[in-house]
């Protein structure tokens, strides 16, 4: 009788986890919108050092070329073949994106220049090529 009469007096008492889960699902949903989604090459380079590098905010798909003549997009190592049709597919999903070409300072200058040929095919005009400033 005293336990039951306990239960009655204290009665359901618990958290409404409701409002909590509403404002977790709102940071979520606000976190994805608002982040800015980055491709990467997926390999690191020795990049040269250039004088007159200026630091850009802007270059979404990033293309790296290794001294040994790989090419990597998307974390991925892709031919030159492929750079042209990999690019028409990423200008298709985000027509504002741009490009930077990330080469070893040992990459063949030949190399360089048709990736960023298959760049222009692919329909991005955007190209830039990236290189260590001093300050780096």
């Amino acid at each position: 009788m005293r336990s039951r009469r306990h239960t009655e007096e204290i009665g359901e008492s618990g958290i409404d986890l409701a409002p909590m889960l509403d404002f977790v699902m709102n940071l979520l949903i606000f976190f994805i919108i608002t982040t800015s989604f980055v491709r990467e090459a997926g390999i690191v380079v020795s990049r040269p050092l250039a004088a007159t590098a200026e630091h850009e905010e802007s270059g979404n798909i990033l293309i790296a070329v290794t001294a040994g003549g790989d090419i990597w997009m998307d974390r991925r190592q892709v031919d030159l073949r492929e750079v042209r049709t990999n690019i028409e597919r990423l200008h298709a999903e985000r027509p504002d994106d741009t490009v930077v070409v990330v080469a070893d300072k040992a990459a063949r200058a030949g190399l360089i220049g048709e990736v960023m040929d298959e760049v222009q095919l692919g329909g991005i005009k955007q190209v830039a090529i990236g290189a260590a400033s001093e300050g780096d």
